[in-house]
């Protein structure tokens, strides 16, 4: 693998990654592509909760926030 391609909750605040990959199944699956999660999307990590997780991600102009075990199904390359 890459050692570019990470999962999105190890992308540093303020940084930013495309999306390579989705591993989530099901509804998970789902609801990630809904959000705009697919291949080649620009996501930068904007800011952590207090307790560390969620995460908020600025995805296709949007501020979404996701927890720490949604965002290891999505693997994005850091730019």
């Amino acid at each position: 693998m890459n050692e570019n391609i990470i999962p999105l909750h190890q992308l540093q605040i303020g940084s930013f990654g495309r999306v390579r990959r989705l591993t989530a199944e099901g509804n998970a699956r789902r609801r990630l592509l809904d959000l705009g999660l697919i291949i080649d999307t620009k996501v930068e990590a904007l800011r952590k909760s207090p307790a560390g997780d969620p995460i908020a991600y600025e995805i296709r102009g949007a501020v979404i926030a996701l927890r720490a075990d949604e965002a290891a199904h999505i693997y994005v390359e850091c730019e």
